[in-house]
Parts: structure tokens; sequence; C-alpha cells
């Protein structure tokens, strides 16, 4: 199959509303040659980390929009845009090779549509973009409910923000401390040929000077090193971590984090690792077992502690909320086109009562460890807040790191071009076990 239909029909879903990139583009992956996949990644991904300026520019060289049905041919178009504007692929290969592939959408009509949009927009299209460039849906590349919410919260780093959320994202390696020190990896990497260099915050990060082949690090497969951004790592060694303890992981898929909570303290008790969906259990499972770690997985509603907690308390709780994900656009790009305004005020019940839920499965003295990638106070501090308000036995801790920037409550990391993601966390200690 062609690159350019693969990435168009991986995103026309997108568009479409049924699925994420990560959800449709394996499929399409599979119909490409091996040697074609990496383009196709690069189209879908380049075209929805884009989607917003390109779509605006669509809107301004079509004569009216496509209809619902079509939105194959808007991805066909909007992956034609991409590789005109942020690739090098010669103009009359990018035109020609995308506008054939309107034959097998099986819509030989939009051959001529796309052939004078995409022509038009080889001659017009740099002055086209740069007479729209006052819109800030333009110069950011955010959709417009996202690029002000960010201006409202962040009023002095939004527009650092999204250029970070436009940039890729580094290569980021979690050293697994049972194996070696960082130092010790660091010095096999240099050894290897791999330039690298320790991140800022995390005690076990390296962020790696190019991206490559995780089956070409030392020791990948032999488990001495997963790949994980620096601020999702920060988590181990803030939840204060000892041995005898009994840990949970709520929402814990794919699982780096649970594989880091075993890896940083060798004599925890038992590790318990709860998701949603049982399927997202199968990689976490797949981590532990290149790691040759162990813990108990369980498919549930982690809400639902009636059905999965046999009543001992834990010591430890890591809360990984569902969120917006608005910290690691760099890495999930159609995270632009597949969340809303209203998924926020959702997002944030659901965080708070995954928080209720929880709180009666932690021990009087033991502590719980708040964490979302998203950058909207909504979600964050504003749930801290309201849950630390109608729960009298929870008092807020300190967070033992610099990273980010203190909050009302917590700290928020703001995704970092070259650096880490956009993260949050705040740390609850349970001083009594009446809630009132």
């Amino acid at each position: 199959m062609n690159p350019r239909l693969a990435a168009a029909r991986a995103l026309a879903a997108v568009l479409s509303g049924k699925a994420s990139l990560n959800s449709s583009l394996p499929a399409q992956l599979d119909k490409v040659d091996e040697r074609d996949r990496g383009l196709t990644q690069d189209l879908a991904f380049g075209t929805a980390r884009w989607q917003p300026r390109l779509d605006l520019l669509a809107a301004q060289l079509l004569q009216k929009p496509f209809k619902a049905a079509d939105d194959d041919v808007q991805a066909l178009l909007l992956v034609g845009l991409y590789q005109l504007f942020y690739t090098r692929i010669p103009a009359h290969a990018a035109i020609g090779e995308t506008v054939g592939c309107a034959d097998k959408l099986k819509k030989p009509w939009a051959k001529g549509l796309l052939n004078a949009v995409l022509r038009r927009a080889q001659r017009e299209g740099e002055e086209l973009l740069a007479s729209m460039e006052r819109d800030p849906v333009v110069r950011t590349a955010h959709p417009r409910w996202l690029q002000k919410s960010l201006k409202a919260f962040w009023p002095e780093q939004w527009e650092a923000i999204c250029a970070a959320n436009n940039a890729h994202p580094p290569m980021i390696l979690r050293v697994n401390r049972r194996h070696h020190s960082r130092d010790a990896y660091l010095a096999l990497l240099t050894e290897a040929g791999v330039s690298a260099s320790a991140c800022q915050y995390s005690r076990d990060g390296i962020v790696l000077a190019e991206a490559c082949d995780v089956r070409g690090l030392p020791g990948f497969a032999e488990g001495w090193v997963s790949v994980q951004d620096e601020a999702a790592q920060l988590s181990a060694d803030l939840l204060e971590l000892a041995p005898g303890q009994r840990v949970l992981d709520a929402c814990c898929a794919p699982g780096g984090k649970t594989c880091h909570l075993l890896e940083a303290e060798a004599g925890l008790a038992h590790v318990v690792a709860i998701d949603l969906e049982a399927k997202r259990l199968t990689r976490v499972r797949e981590n532990l077992d290149r790691l040759q770690l162990d813990a108990e997985l369980i498919a549930c509603d982690a809400r639902d502690t009636a059905s999965w907690w046999d009543g001992k308390p834990f010591q430890r709780i890591l809360l990984d909320a569902p969120c917006s994900a608005t910290g690691v656009i760099r890495r999930h790009p159609d995270i632009k086109l597949t969340r809303q305004a209203d998924d926020i005020p959702a997002l944030a019940s659901l965080q708070g009562e995954l928080l209720d839920a929880l709180w009666p499965t932690l021990e009087v003295g033991g502590m719980l460890l708040y964490a979302t990638c998203s950058s909207l106070p909504t979600e964050n501090t504003e749930v801290i807040d309201a849950f630390l308000a109608r729960t009298p036995g929870a008092r807020e801790l300190g967070l033992a790191t610099e990273a980010g920037l203190r909050q009302p409550h917590g700290r928020q990391l703001l995704a970092q071009e070259g650096g880490h993601d956009g993260f949050y966390y705040a740390k609850l200690i349970k001083i009594a076990a009446s809630r009132g």
C-alpha cells in the first residue's frame, strides 16, 4: 500500500472520532512495505501535529468543506499539504503520489480536486499561511480551545508550551538500578558509540542525543534499561518506597511506572497493578517479563474496590489518573484532534471519583501520589484542592524535587523542548481513617 494512503486512512479514523493513531495506525502499517513504515508514521504523526494549521489552510483553498462521509479525502489532502510544507519530498512527487491515492479510496472524483488544491498550495500556500499568522491557531498549531486554555492558565509560558508540543520529543531511557547505576550505563553507551547525557531531575534518566532502535542498546533484551520519559520517572522516588510495603499502582498500563517501582525497591512485599482494559495489561506483563519482575495484575475499574481489593491496606498508592494527556502532545499529536474542551470537566470528575474510591484502601500513615500527564490545572491542583476540602483525614506533603513549578497544590511540569514531558504530581498522607 502507498504510505500516503495508509497514513490518510489512519488519520481518517481519527478525524471521524472513531480512533486514536495508536489504535488506527498499526493495522495500516501492516499493509505497507517494511521500508515505507517510517515514512507512513511520519506522514500520520506529522500531519496530526500540524493539523490545526493545515486544516485552516485547506479551508482557504477549498471552495466548500468536505462532507462527513469524505473524511478520508480530507485526510488525504492534509497529508498532501504536510508533505509540501514540512518534508523534503519533492513537490511533484508529493502531489502526484497523493492524488493517485484517490482511486484506492474509490473516489475518482477527488483526483481533480486534490490536484488543483495541492498545486495551488504549492504556488500560494506560503503567502496564505503568512497572511493567517495573526490567528494563534495558525501560529501555534493548536486547536482554539486548547490554545485559549493554555494562555489563560499559563500566560507567561503558553507559547513555549505550544512550541514544545510541536517539537519532536527526545528519546529518554530509564536505567534499571537493579543491574547498573546510571553512570555505569552511560559508560556502556559511550563504549557502544551512543551519545547520551544524564537527565536533570530523574536519578535513573538518560537522554539520548539521537533516537535509536532499542534493540541496539546495551542489555535492552536483558532488562538493563527501558524507554520512559523523565517526568514519568519521578514517581518511584517521590513515593518514598521501603522494604515490606504493599503498593498499589492504579491505572497502570503500559506498565512503565509499575516496573520502575519494582526496580527502585527490591524489598517491596507486594505490588498490585490495575487497569480498566485487560488487553492493556498484556503490555504490562510483557514489560515485567523482560525486566524479570512480577506484580499482581488485575483488569477492573479501580473505583469498584469491592471487586478487587482484599481488604489489606496499602502503604503506598500511585494514582496515575486518566487525563487529557495535554502534557504529552508531542508524543501523541493526535490529541489535538481527539480532545475537546468539554472533556476536561468530565475527566476532573473521574479523577475525583478515583481519589475518593482508593483513599479507604490506604493505611493510616500511608502516602498516595497523584499524577497526570496533563498541563491543565483543572485536572491537577484543582482536583487535589477539592479532594482535600472534602477529606478531613488527608494532608498534603511536599515533593522532594525541583522539577516544574510550585502550584497551590503539588508541582506542575511543563513540556520542555529537548527535556521532559508535561506532568503533574501531588503527594498526600493519610492522618486519620475517618473521612467525616
